[in-house]
């Protein structure tokens, strides 16, 4: 990846597309937002635009998808690919040590980058960005982000950035204390490691695990405006499981889920997709298929052999939609 720099996500999209069309992304974008509930931008909502301006966003409600305003203009298909917003590219087989990077990333997530985030205002939930995941902007216009093998902090358009060593050395970088229990609500915190302990890190299982947080932004994003869905609410990457997910459904109902995407944990050792049901589930139904927790899942490798993946998550999660809703 090239260095560090400041970032617009939305920007940058911006300045491929012609007068009379504005961008939507997946990933967050400053100025930060200090007034909703969510103390983040919702950056792939299609709102805003102004009179005869059309919307082209990583979602079916936009004006016009980048998948299909990338198949009639090629020039931007190289980066409407790379960032998973449309012309999408395949998932690929894992690196040898992925496992133990996700798993070293993951203190990072938990124990640097949220806390510095929460430290902020209060908010723990992260994203996908670029090159591996980050924080929506905050406060005086902040992100930080793990971007390839490096820890970044943006602050307006000043950038510094340093080679991820070891969690204690995050965690000084973005300024905060190292604390193993920084936010006490947490049902099932991360257990920590030594943080001190030299992180391995490379370049290729990080590509991996952003390839993943991207591909999974992209059919979640697109999942939530199931037709008929109720009580949505934004994807948010979690930093105690480190895994991106919404919430859908009336609870009371019996239809309430989290439809997420986790990177593996102890009982999946690739990454996956899960339905996770609120309400207890009939197993009967053979689509209730996973043994480890209260719902159903879809293995990485399905998603490799899988003619086309995406699509493939998309009829999984909406399955799971029709089920709960049936």
């Amino acid at each position: 990846m090239p260095e560090p720099a400041a970032r617009n996500a939305r920007a940058e999209a911006q300045v491929l597309l012609p007068d009379g069309f504005e961008a939507r992304v997946l990933e967050p974008s400053p100025p930060a937002v200090h007034d909703d509930d969510s103390f983040a931008d919702d950056p792939t909502d299609p709102s805003g635009a102004a009179p005869g301006v059309k919307v082209v966003g990583p979602t079916s409600d936009a004006g016009i998808t980048w998948d299909a305003y990338a198949a009639e203009h090629p020039e931007v298909a190289g980066y409407a690919a790379d960032h998973w917003l449309g012309a999408y590219k395949r998932l690929q087989p894992l690196p040898p040590d992925f496992t133990a990077v996700r798993d070293d990333l993951h203190q990072v997530a938990f124990y640097a980058v949220a806390p510095a985030r929460h430290a902020a205002n209060g908010k723990i939930a992260l994203r996908y960005t670029y090159g591996g995941f980050g924080t929506p902007f905050y406060g005086d216009d902040v992100q930080a982000r793990v971007e390839g093998v490096d820890l970044v902090v943006q602050r307006g358009d000043a950038v510094r950035s340093e080679r991820i060593t070891t969690v204690r050395a995050a965690t000084e970088f973005l300024g905060v204390d190292y604390k193993e229990v920084w936010f006490p609500d947490f049902h099932d915190p991360l257990t920590p490691t030594d943080p001190d302990r030299p992180l391995q890190v490379s370049e290729a299982a990080v590509a991996a695990l952003a390839d993943w947080f991207g591909f999974a932004y992209s059919v979640l994003e697109e999942s939530r405006r199931m037709e008929g869905a109720e009580q949505v609410s934004r994807v948010q990457l979690w930093p105690e499981h480190f895994d991106p997910a919404f919430e859908s459904g009336d609870y009371e109902a019996g239809r309430r889920a989290s439809y997420g995407a986790s990177p593996g944990d102890g009982a999946h050792p690739e990454p996956y997709l899960y339905v996770a049901a609120w309400p207890e589930i009939d197993r009967s139904n053979p689509y209730w298929n996973d043994t480890t927790f209260n719902g159903a899942s879809l293995s990485y490798q399905e998603l490799l052999a899988a003619d086309d993946p995406r699509q493939a998550a998309l009829d999984f999660y909406r399955r799971g939609f029709e089920v709960l809703h049936s």
